[in-house]
């Protein structure tokens, strides 16, 4: 979570949101508990996310993660089987499959990794259903005492040193910054790097908070990156529109000392075919928690899981969301006590306040119920992958990069 540090985790769920005409609810699918000798009962869990339409580039991957995420659950006695709910990308199906899975599916709790949650989280608040997941789609994640994020309840108006001292680093003179209109996460993302790389000392010589959802139409953007001097980009926006971008700047000549997307690691572009990664050649991708190729004891682990979970390839985003919700759940688990019901699974979510996303923040600890002073995540953390060919490695002094949020400085909250 490009994903979207973990303002990255929200950025690259939100920049995927769009508003669909209504459709019918899609079938749930299920997964069974892995073996555990604990005795305990397995916990039904739903899983809310975007299987189909144009959110599922980035977020239907999440459920191999999730599987995953049950092989940890059970090594530690909590055998979870999980309820699948595709919001098919639409906010009336998303909201239907969220009713589904409390009224006839009976979930103890919900993992929402959706770039809709929004739609569904009113009522899941009405009901008490406690909820764990990726606050990558908008301001509920803050005010709902009963959903945890794995980012921390992000603040996306707030503005962090972290991503102009990035840019500083690559040398970076004059940026442009890149949002849509129709998703607030995403414009919000644009507008507070610009302000960043403001406070680092960088020209922010074009801003564009309100591109259409999803164009590839980039010609316009180009001309006027061109005419700014523009020697750096950032992109909070989809795969799809920035490779186009990235592109069309090269074409038009453009030599960008660096290019920054929050989403598209790994898996995803692995899997995209020659063209994404002819596009993605030399281009940064942030992430809010440690990337396998640092090889440590907890990116070991995960990708264990992964296997034991007979799932193929290099990991994807939206798996270490997955993964990482089920890991935030398992904690809240064992501060519940005993065959906990929601409102007993919500108080043991409630006293989590040193998450280390499972060994993947490294040293670094969140506080998931600060509601009031996150903007980028864990202790404003980025950890910064480069792709050369089809490799994507470590940038030195961005595994992670850490900043703080600079008091005073926000940017406008969009509609």
């Amino acid at each position: 979570m490009t994903r979207r540090g973990k303002k990255l985790l929200a950025t690259a769920a939100a920049v995927l949101v769009v508003a669909v005409g209504c459709g019918s609810s899609k079938p749930a699918s299920s997964g069974s508990a892995a073996p555990s000798s604990s005795g305990r009962e397995p916990l039904t869990v739903g899983v809310l996310t975007d299987l189909t339409g144009p959110a599922s580039s980035v977020n239907k991957s999440s459920v191999p993660g999730i599987k995953a995420g049950t092989i940890l659950a059970a090594r530690d006695g909590y055998p979870i089987k999980y309820v699948v709910a595709d919001t098919a990308t639409n906010p009336a199906t998303a909201l239907s499959a969220a009713q589904k899975l409390v009224t006839q599916d009976h979930v103890a709790a919900v993992i929402a990794i959706s770039s809709l949650t929004f739609t569904a989280s009113n009522y899941l608040t009405a009901h008490h259903v406690p909820v764990v997941g990726l606050a990558g789609d908008g301001p509920e994640w803050i005010t709902a005492q009963n959903m945890f994020s794995t980012a921390g309840a992000l603040h996306t108006t707030k503005v962090s040193t972290t991503p102009g001292a990035f840019f500083k680093s690559q040398g970076v003179t004059n940026l442009a910054s890149i949002g849509y209109s129709i998703s607030p996460a995403s414009a919000e993302a644009a507008k507070a790097e610009a302000e960043s790389a403001k406070a680092a000392g960088i020209k922010v010589g074009y801003l564009n908070a309100q591109f259409p959802f999803g164009s590839t139409d980039v010609a316009p953007l180009v001309l006027a990156i061109k005419k700014a001097g523009v020697d750096g980009v950032t992109m909070a926006i989809d795969p799809n529109t920035a490779f186009a971008l990235i592109s069309g700047l090269r074409q038009a000549g453009i030599n960008l000392k660096a290019a920054l997307l929050p989403a598209g690691y790994g898996g995803d572009l692995i899997q995209a075919g020659p063209g994404a990664l002819k596009a993605a050649q030399n281009v940064f991708f942030s992430l809010g928690f440690e990337p396998v190729e640092m090889n440590t004891a907890a990116t070991r682990q995960f990708k264990s899981d992964l296997t034991k979970a007979g799932v193929p390839g290099e990991p994807t985003f939206a798996q270490y969301d997955g993964y990482l919700a089920v890991g935030l759940l398992v904690q809240g688990l064992k501060a519940a006590g005993a065959n906990p019901g929601p409102a007993a699974i919500i108080a043991g979510l409630s006293s989590i306040h040193d998450f280390t996303g499972l060994g993947l923040y490294g040293s670094h600890h969140l506080d998931v119920n600060d509601r009031t002073t996150i903007a980028y995540g864990v202790d404003n953390c980025l950890w910064i992958t480069k792709l050369e060919g089809s490799v994507f490695k470590t940038v030195p002094g961005a595994d992670p990069i850490c900043g703080t949020v600079i008091p005073g400085r926000t940017v406008s909250p969009s509609s």
